[in-house]
């Protein structure tokens, strides 16, 4: 048996995964992924940091995702298999390289349905106080109280059952909240324009210069991208390739899903930070102190706040729902990624096999109800939504990151192989991407890069205890100088670059002077990094292999249902 054999082609599961997603289904999926809670706080937080200049932090971060999401347009319709983020690394580094990106990646999508869900039960207080209560005098720091835990266990239960029936249902009520979320941002939107312009209750176009366009200089509308939520406001646009083996023509839906969900998003998050920087009342920037003073006092939600101070009693209400709804929708989507997530890494025997296995629907049902279980776990209090969003994004940016890599070695080894949606330009897309990838890591500060290393090494203490006590039949070749050429000095330059320069020690996140050697500095580490991880491939025959088999996986059985697909 070649290593090939052993690592990846094992008796296929009895059920395959069902092609059910037609191209509005795949991009609803991505939308209602990216419109979660980001968008209920990102214009505050990224306004508190770089005041009304923080439009062109989502500008910014939009091309930035747009750069990485073109390179998985490519991936994804050459191979159209779940949970594409963890295996496509596999097919050109082996198990060691898809390990590696595979864990963090399947730690942060575990998260987010326990941060949703706790999310909306903290926005729910509103109407249901006996759910959270305050652990200080401020009531700043909130966690869930014995009875709130419970309800969160149930919805995480009620988010397993819905995806256990199979991906058809989760579309179909997915794409129903997703125009109500799509509605109400548009609503908000319209109204705080209105009423900002119209009346003297709120802000004025004023408000952009008061206080200093960007206060804390330009430096600060690059860090917000990613300390304010705004790139975990755009992150949802993977689900266009974690659900790439559960979409009919995944030739045109893949890349329609992954660019189109990023453009509409930008259009409105970018209309929703101008409304926010005009509606806010000068009487509460006076009072801040300015925008990095920002804050509203006895509410559940900046938005919400602010309609309530306009007298739009009504908005506010539809906010406070909309609160619990658009968490919970996302919550929803990624209980249905993470099981994808686990599933990769199973079909990689990076994890036990019997992850990999689907039901009668074609769902990977252990994989949920592993899922559904470390989501309990991460039910304990957590730090604040922000640094939370913050670890999330930096981890899931990395395993972005392998994306661009692939395909560079992809290119190279595979010049005429057919691919039906091509980037121009060669190595310029990717490296942008692989690049942006590295800056936007680094704009989210050592306090958060210091947990991504330490889950990176928990990470490696559970591959060696899956190596010492798994089944030795199921254990695959790690490859491990292969991968570990380019993947540990990555994450060693990136924890070092991280730590000399947004720690304190040699700068800090608004340090004028250091911030911007960094993109020099970073791009040398993009540059060396993207030498070595195109050079340090599986040799041809076993690439041949692994494709060999995720063709034969993506070759899956559609649905017998009447209509065959849905929208």
């Amino acid at each position: 048996m070649s290593a090939t054999e052993h690592d990846v082609t094992t008796a296929p599961p009895r059920h395959k995964l069902k092609r059910s997603l037609g191209p509005i289904g795949l991009l609803f999926t991505a939308v209602g992924s990216i419109i979660g809670s980001g968008w209920l706080f990102g214009a505050f937080h990224a306004s508190a940091i770089a005041g009304p200049a923080a439009i062109f932090s989502w500008g910014i971060a939009a091309v930035m995702i747009i750069l990485i999401g073109l390179c998985y347009a490519e991936l994804g319709p050459m191979f159209p298999i779940s949970g594409g983020v963890v295996r496509y690394p596999h097919l050109v580094w082996g198990s060691f390289g898809s390990y590696s990106l595979g864990f963090i990646t399947w730690i942060a999508s575990a998260a987010v349905p326990a941060i949703e869900v706790t999310g909306a039960l903290t926005y729910a207080t509103k109407f249901a106080p006996f759910t959270v209560r305050a652990t200080d005098a401020g009531g700043s720091a909130q966690v869930l109280t014995p009875l709130g835990m419970v309800v969160a266990i149930v919805l995480l239960a009620v988010f397993v059952v819905i995806n256990y029936f199979g991906v058809r249902l989760f579309a179909q009520i997915n794409n129903v909240l997703v125009w109500w979320k799509l509605g109400v941002i548009a609503l908000v939107i319209i109204v705080f324009l209105i009423t900002a312009l119209g009346t003297t209750q709120m802000g004025s176009p004023s408000n952009f210069s008061a206080y200093g366009f960007a206060p804390n200089g330009f430096a600060a509308v690059f860090v917000c991208i990613s300390t304010a939520g705004i790139t975990f406001s755009y992150l949802g646009f993977r689900q266009g390739i974690e659900l790439a083996g559960e979409t009919k023509n995944p030739h045109r839906n893949i890349p329609f899903a992954l660019i189109g969900s990023v453009i509409l998003c930008a259009i409105l998050y970018m209309l929703l930070q101008v409304a926010f920087t005009l509606a806010v009342p000068a009487s509460v920037l006076q009072k801040s102190g300015g925008w990095a003073g920002l804050a509203f006092t006895n509410d559940f939600g900046p938005l919400a706040a602010l309609a309530s101070m306009a007298g739009l009693a009504w908005l506010a209400y539809i906010l406070y729902f909309d609160a619990v709804i658009s968490p919970a929708d996302t919550g929803l989507i990624y209980t249905t990624i993470a099981s994808r997530v686990s599933y990769a890494m199973g079909r990689n025997a990076n994890a036990p096999r019997w992850l990999a296995s689907n039901n009668r629907h074609g769902v990977p049902h252990w994989s949920l109800v592993v899922t559904f279980c470390v989501g309990i776990v991460l039910l304990l209090p957590f730090p604040s939504w922000q640094s939370l969003v913050g670890f999330i994004t930096t981890s899931t940016v990395m395993s972005f990151g392998s994306g661009p890599l692939v395909l560079a070695v992809l290119r190279r080894k595979y010049p005429n192989r057919p691919r039906p949606f091509r980037l121009p330009g060669g190595d310029i897309i990717p490296f942008l991407a692989f690049y942006s990838a590295n800056m936007i890591m680094f704009w989210a500060g050592w306090a958060t890069n210091s947990r991504l290393l330490v889950t990176i090494l928990i990470g490696y203490v559970v591959l060696v205890l899956f190596q010492v006590f798994g089944r030795r039949s199921e254990q695959p070749p790690l490859f491990f100088r292969t991968s570990a050429v380019w993947i540990i000095p990555w994450f060693v330059l990136f924890g070092l670059v991280s730590f000399l320069f947004s720690s304190g020690l040699f700068g800090a996140a608004f340090d004028k002077t250091m911030f911007f050697w960094v993109f020099l500095i970073n791009l040398g580490v993009s540059v060396l990094i993207y030498w070595l991880a195109v050079r340090s491939t599986l040799p041809t025959h076993l690439v041949d292999d692994y494709i060999k088999d995720a063709e034969e996986e993506s070759e899956l059985e559609d649905e017998t249902i009447a209509g065959g697909h849905i929208a």
